[in-house]
């Protein structure tokens, strides 16, 4: 595969994944965020199992990024490009498990509204343990995966120049962004829509832009020429 190619496979995993995750929270946010989440996640079986669908095809998108992407990263950096499939590997495992945590929520639900929906019981207490996981796994620890996966990955393009600098230097400082949310919500310091948003938007535009240019201009091709010369000089 050329890096011609592996870019656009990755510019395209990019915008796969982000597509699959928005469509997942508009599906999902509706019933889990309701306050009687219990009744409306049993109502709405079929939209939080096509919820849960659209997550794991971010989960694999998120994979297949840094597989599709590290032939490229490894020229210039084995122990990086390494470090980065981890990264994404781990941050896919912990979304996937927040995934779990939504199918098993139906399941309750299920249970709670065949019990008659008491007013107080232990299906109400298990629904929010399972909502506490899935937000500690989404929210919190899948993303701090995610962002020091994305320091990585802008670390490598910017010291190789792969692509234009002020573009990885616009997602080295959104992931240190995105890091910083997830430690204050790891710490318990509470943020406002409005912050998380602001602190979450600038490697989410990042990501597009850096998607697109993959799919439009590729990787810069000078490196790749540098690094065969040093190596057919060696």
């Amino acid at each position: 595969m050329t890096h011609r190619t592996a870019a656009r496979i990755v510019g395209a995993l990019f915008i796969i994944a982000t597509v699959a995750s928005t469509v997942a929270v508009l599906l999902l946010q509706p019933v889990i965020g309701a306050p009687d989440y219990l009744t409306k996640a049993s109502l709405s079986e079929n939209r939080v199992a096509t919820g849960a669908l659209f997550e794991f095809i971010n989960h694999i998108a998120v994979v297949g990024i840094a597989v599709a992407i590290y032939p490229v990263l490894r020229r210039f950096s084995e122990r990086l490009a390494l470090g980065y499939v981890a990264a994404r590997s781990i941050e896919a495992v912990l979304f996937a498990v927040g995934t779990l945590h939504l199918l098993t929520l139906v399941t309750v639900s299920q249970e709670f509204v065949a019990a008659g929906t008491p007013p107080a019981s232990h299906f109400q207490t298990l629904g929010g343990m399972l909502l506490a996981g899935h937000d500690w796994d989404d929210a919190a620890l899948a993303f701090t995966t995610f962002s020091v996966g994305a320091l990585i990955l802008n670390y490598v393009l910017y010291q190789a120049r792969l692509v234009p600098r002020w573009l990885s230097v616009w997602g080295f400082v959104g992931a240190v962004l995105i890091l910083a949310a997830r430690m204050m919500v790891i710490y318990g310091l509470e943020l406002s829509s409005a912050s998380q948003i602001a602190l979450d938007t600038p490697i989410a535009v990042q990501e597009m832009a850096f998607a697109v240019w993959l799919i439009v201009k590729g990787f810069n091709a000078t490196p790749f020429a540098s690094e065969l010369e040093s190596r057919v000089a060696l």
